[in-house]
């Protein structure tokens, strides 16, 4: 079992090994390759997809070409010409109808077979109690038993109901009992079923999913818990119950269990948000996706919040969970994490980041230009200005389109003729983190993030109000604070960042700039992270400086302000050049065109040369400068 994990052969194993949310345009062609990242030809596993804009069945399959119907109580069937093959790191689409409609918008989650996270056991039925074996090496959280030789409701165990309930995952049906599961609770090596034709007829063939709950035995030092079975009450208010997951969530199926009501899916590949549409899919149901939900359960650092606007927030009524854990594998390279795109002359807007991007900074760049930020965390609309002060905005405009994985990004803020620049930031431990957060106008307030490193430059926005950008920077330290949006020095003030941050937490006080009550807030964090990226500080001389970043082939974006009297947030980039001689940058403060008469740095293949031409904002004798650089 632990060779299945990784385990055995002294590897780490992260969620990103065993669970994936791809999403990806049908072609009814056969030899459609979905990677995935996910071992399903030599580990095993299950492949769930469902068809997002049209009405039809869910699929699901632990073996290509055999698949079963969440969304009926249908017997399995065969039809290679959905899924033709499972691969080392993805599956095969066939030319079927169903998981590869023609230009339709699809969704797949892929569950690896793996110690403490999921396992799939077949076997045939007797009539008589009995345990099945399985090799999850956990007690499991939930197990889901479907007859496959014949029509049969999907059977749910889950934790929280206990051994004498079930659930039906093809049904909106309140828990009903049962002696399915033979009144015993399911142990770290087998479940238990009774003589119930439900789970058990005599010569009918089942299938069990079987999902863990709480295993701590996953990331860099194997004490993380990637998946949590659990329930929660409603109350109905706007103030939804808060479930501590102790990480957080990029998936989640829930149902309420004292009432009827449907399996809902969410994930933040097709759009789960703080404060944006909530894109929603019932595993019972055939219906399309539903994406006309605002505000409706927000994750969070640590876990999610129900709101008043949520159907799964019904005072008194109990609700089942399952939620899995974002992505917290360490990346190995800088592209894997960041990317710069520029179009010439409006060209398109679609472009490919090589990953799946949480961050975006956008700006035109030959002519006077908001810098725009945005974030998956807020969803396709909503975005505000580094030049600004302005709250967020966005409305029912779908200006970001976050929801492909590693394929085209679609921006449409700008339009029209001009030269366009986009930079593309992904979330991962180590480099850089954004979290959003409530106010509460409290000293010594504690926010979580999952950086998983100690931040060493911190920005921080109030979205619902007209207020200030206030930016931490670990080189200047504790009781001071810059402003993003103007070219100011640093200012020495207490009641914004009066303790340092560490690898878990930030601590905002009260100044209404980071923590006023009831204000919504997002905050941008960055750290050094060796061979990708590095924050730091360096004196100017007004020679050349050479800033050994720990790169081996130069810096592609650094970002540079003056601290001790004013100075523009500037920004260069490799894709339009760091060179020799002058250089193309934009200023994050300002919305002025791109600035080319300048020769602010050069090539350094540890990092980058701050050239001795370079203006007072870059390099003044004496002058404190702190830079972001991204390999």
């Amino acid at each position: 079992m632990m060779g299945a994990a990784g385990v055995a052969s002294g590897d780490s194993v992260y969620v990103d090994d065993v669970f994936s949310t791809h999403l990806y345009v049908g072609t009814s062609s056969a030899g459609h390759v979905i990677t995935n990242g996910i071992d399903l030809d030599g580990e095993g596993g299950a492949v769930w997809v469902k068809n997002r804009g049209a009405t039809d069945h869910h699929l699901i399959t632990n073996e290509a070409g055999k698949f079963l119907t969440p969304s009926s109580d249908e017997a399995e069937f065969t039809n290679t010409g959905f899924i033709s093959s499972f691969n080392s790191n993805g599956f095969t689409l066939g030319q079927g109808v169903r998981g590869s409609n023609n230009g339709d918008g699809q969704v797949s989650w892929t569950f690896r077979k793996a110690p403490g996270f999921f396992d799939v056991v077949t076997y045939t039925g007797n009539q008589t109690t009995r345990t099945i074996a399985h090799n999850l090496g956990s007690v499991p959280g939930m197990v889901v038993v479907k007859k496959t030789s014949g029509s049969g409701s999907w059977e749910v165990y889950h934790r929280s109901t206990g051994n004498e309930k079930t659930l039906r995952l093809n049904s909106s049906n309140a828990q009903a009992g049962t002696t399915a599961w033979n009144d015993t609770t399911p142990t770290s090596t087998h479940f238990t079923l009774s003589s119930s034709t439900d789970v058990n007829e005599t010569g009918s063939t089942y299938i069990a999913y079987i999902f863990a709950h709480d295993d701590q035995s996953f990331g860099t030092d194997g004490d993380e818990s990637i998946i949590k079975c659990g329930s929660y009450t409603g109350n109905g208010s706007a103030t939804g119950p808060t479930i501590d997951l102790g990480f957080e969530p990029q998936w989640v199926i829930l149902k309420p269990s004292s009432g009827s009501g449907h399996w809902q899916v969410y994930d933040t590949m097709r759009g789960w948000t703080d404060g944006g549409k909530d894109k929603l899919l019932y595993a019972n149901l055939t219906a399309s996706e539903d994406d006309t939900n605002t505000d409706m359960i927000k994750p969070f650092s640590t876990g999610f919040q129900l709101t008043a606007n949520f159907t799964g927030n019904s005072s008194g009524v109990t609700y089942i969970y399952m939620a899995i854990r974002r992505p917290h594998k360490t990346p190995g390279a800088g592209t894997e994490v960041f990317n710069t795109h520029t179009v010439t002359d409006g060209g398109t807007n679609y472009w490919t980041p090589g990953f799946a991007p949480d961050f975006l900074i956008e700006t035109k760049r030959n002519t006077s230009a908001q810098r725009v930020f945005a974030s998956r965390m807020t969803g396709n609309s909503m975005h505000m200005m580094s030049d600004s002060t302005a709250a967020e905005t966005g409305g029912s405009n779908n200006y970001f389109e976050w929801d492909s994985p590693t394929g085209q990004m679609k921006q449409s803020y700008f339009q029209g003729s001009a030269d366009y620049l986009r930079y593309t930031f992904k979330r991962a431990p180590g480099f850089m983190d954004v979290v959003t957060y409530k106010g509460d106008g409290s000293s010594n307030r504690q926010i979580s993030h999952n950086l998983d490193a100690v931040p060493e430059l911190l920005i921080v926005k109030q979205r619902d109000a007209t207020r200030e950008w206030a930016v931490y920077s670990a080189a200047t330290g504790v009781g001071k604070f810059l402003k993003l949006r103007e070219n100011v020095a640093l200012t020495t003030q207490s009641g914004l960042f009066d303790t340092a941050p560490t690898s878990s937490i930030f601590t905002v006080e009260t100044n209404t700039y980071v923590n006023i009550n009831s204000g919504n807030y997002i905050a941008y964090l960055f750290a050094t992270l060796p061979g990708i990226s590095k924050v730091g500080s360096y004196t100017g001389t007004g020679n050349a400086i050479n800033v050994d970043c720990g790169f081996t082939n130069g810096a592609r974006f650094v970002l540079i302000k003056r601290a001790d009297v004013g100075g523009d947030w500037d920004v260069m980039d490799s894709v339009r050049g760091i060179a020799i001689g002058n250089d193309k940058h934009i200023a994050l403060n300002v919305t002025t065109a791109e600035g080319t008469s300048s020769d602010f740095i050069d090539p350094l293949n540890a990092g980058f040369t701050v050239s001795a031409a370079a203006p007072n904002d870059i390099n003044q004798s004496g002058g404190t400068y702190i830079f972001l650089a991204i390999a």
